[in-house]
């Protein structure tokens, strides 16, 4: 197991081993071992159906560092950079993640992240380095035009929050 860098600061890639045989596979998704400076301590999965779109959620206090990998499926995944001090504040990495990738991803706090379901059926799971605070939880909008999101599918399944995200430009 080893972490990859991306250009932008802490936000890496997992790449694990996938020890495969006919009875289908094993995959490690983290090691202590792996560099992050954060704990993490509440673990979370979710379940969506094929062109479902969750996202791009943050939490405006304790934001929360996240280690994310696709147990079941395929989604595209989009990690928005909300802090004010980074080179690459407001761009976003995104990456095609599944169950039989070998890479899972490591976002850290500051981060909007959302994803979109390219399967039939996707579960994703989650490790968080804070607990979810419903009172912070926020959205900025999936489609703002101002980020420019390359999204794989133009009319997305939608929660109503997810529908009424703010635009970018409102967060600032």
């Amino acid at each position: 197991m080893k972490s990859v860098k991306t250009k932008f600061k802490d936000l890496k890639l997992i790449k694990s081993k996938i020890f495969k045989d006919k009875r289908g596979f094993f995959k490690e998704v983290f090691q202590s071992k792996i560099e992050t400076k954060n704990k993490f301590i509440f673990d979370c999965m979710s379940s969506s159906r094929k062109n479902v779109l969750r996202g791009l959620h943050f939490q405006s206090i304790n934001p929360q560092a996240k280690l994310l990998t696709v147990a079941e499926g395929k989604i595209f995944d989009v990690c928005l950079d909300l802090r004010k001090q980074s080179r690459t504040y407001g761009k976003y990495f995104s990456i095609k993640l599944s169950q039989d990738s070998d890479l899972s991803i490591l976002i850290p706090p500051g981060f909007a992240h959302g994803f979109l379901c390219l399967s039939k059926k996707c579960v994703v799971y989650y490790k968080c380095s804070n607990y979810r605070n419903e009172k912070s939880e926020k959205t900025i909008l999936w489609n703002d035009p101002d980020l420019a999101i390359k999204w794989p599918c133009k009319k997305p399944i939608l929660s109503k929050k997810d529908k009424s995200g703010i635009a970018f430009k409102n967060f600032k």
